[in-house]
């Protein structure tokens, strides 16, 4: 844990690319439009340990979530400044290779020097910079980084935009000893993916977290850019945090509770069909182009053998295409909405086959990758639409 924050004139010397990489992973996190100023600034905070090499820690933060990451540097005065992110972003990205010095001066400004490129930026006062809450000391758990990445990735787009449902602005996470499941809805649509076998330690009975949006994407590009292999997860009443690596995001907690998404889970479709993904996701782009724009609403027809999709609207016109595959149950018609079913094809990749699995033209529709993965469920759940 660090004792005190750094305060005096910092001057350090750190490597283009060491400081680029940070601040790429950093910059995502700052507000572009803030009503607070400082907001828009990173803190850079210079220390150096016991005989050990100096380091320099950059924060940002919006308020509701904060990024702290570090990288080596050559410390000749430890210390604490803030500097404009996206300007300095935009800076240090124009410089070429090599080493970058940065120096506190007089009023707040900071001179950054860089081969024969000499700048100074207006910084300020780095009591201003609001606190970062600090990664607990214990009670922390490991997870598998990929299979979280692969979670997020499967159910962040059905998550809600609409600000007034905040309990469904983020997805549920919910860890047990031997499994993971995380689950995003949006009151139309709702994507479920639980993964087997994981063991996790120190979780009893269940831990169910809901996770902002926001947070699940800064967390999915910090394990893109990461080598790590897993990831440490805590909270606390009002923070979650998360430590991929070197790289700690801290994230305010959403209040509320999330529906109980597992009455939603069809029970009884018994009409299914199986077609290759890429072939219906050519045929729903096609369809789409001539759905009614407001509500995207295609209609799928189940005949003896043969998946039919159709759309039509006053403007645009009509369109039809077919999927000859097998199907020998009552025919059926029902409607989505395109662009919901085009997201979930695409989360899954266009490789391989998925299952369509329907009960009546009035209830809730299930779609699932038919990929014998007996480790990963994954289910994908939409209401029907009156067409």
């Amino acid at each position: 844990m660090k004792t005190t924050s750094p305060t005096g004139n910092l001057e350090i010397t750190v490597t283009r690319a060491d400081l680029l990489r940070e601040l790429t992973a950093a910059q995502s996190v700052v507000e572009r439009k803030t009503t607070i100023p400082i907001l828009s600034n990173f803190l850079f905070e210079a220390t150096t340990g016991d005989g050990e090499p100096g380091k320099l820690t950059i924060t940002a933060t919006d308020l509701d979530q904060g990024l702290r990451t570090s990288c080596a540097a050559k410390v000749k005065k430890p210390g604490a400044c803030t500097i404009p992110a996206r300007k300095l972003y935009d800076y240090i990205k124009l410089l070429p290779e090599g080493d970058i010095s940065i120096k506190l001066m007089d009023n707040h400004w900071v001179q950054i020097r860089a081969g024969r490129s000499n700048t100074k930026m207006v910084g300020m006062a780095r009591a201003n910079f609001p606190l970062v809450p600090e990664f607990p000391a214990s009670g922390a758990f490991k997870i598998a980084a990929a299979s979280l990445q692969n979670m997020i990735s499967k159910t962040i787009f059905s998550i809600s935009n609409e600000e007034s449902r905040y309990t469904l602005n983020g997805a549920l996470l919910v860890l047990k000893a031997e499994s993971m499941a995380m689950v995003a809805t949006d009151g139309h649509r709702l994507a479920h993916i639980e993964k087997l076998g994981e063991s996790l330690e120190g979780v009893s009975g269940e831990k169910k977290t809901l996770i902002p949006r926001k947070a699940l994407s800064e967390l999915l590009s910090l394990l893109n850019s990461s080598e790590a292999e897993t990831l440490e997860f805590t909270d606390d009443e009002q923070t979650l945090f998360f430590r991929v690596g070197g790289r700690v995001l801290t994230s305010r907690k959403l209040t509320g509770q999330f529906p109980n998404y597992e009455a939603v889970l069809p029970r009884d479709n018994n009409k299914f069909v199986i077609v290759r993904s890429e072939d219906l996701m050519g045929c729903i782009q096609r369809v789409a182009q001539f759905a009614d724009e407001r509500s995207g609403a295609i209609k799928i027809r189940l005949e003896q053998n043969e998946l039919k999709l159709s759309s039509s609207s006053t403007d645009s016109g009509e369109s039809e295409d077919t999927i000859e595959t097998p199907y020998n149950y009552d025919p059926l018609v029902v409607g989505f909405n395109s662009q919901y079913l085009i997201d979930f094809l695409k989360a899954i990749g266009t490789t391989g086959e998925v299952r369509l699995e329907f009960k009546d033209a009035q209830s809730a529709g299930q779609m699932r990758p038919e990929d014998g993965n007996e480790d990963v469920k994954y289910r994908y759940i939409l209401m029907p639409m009156r067409i």
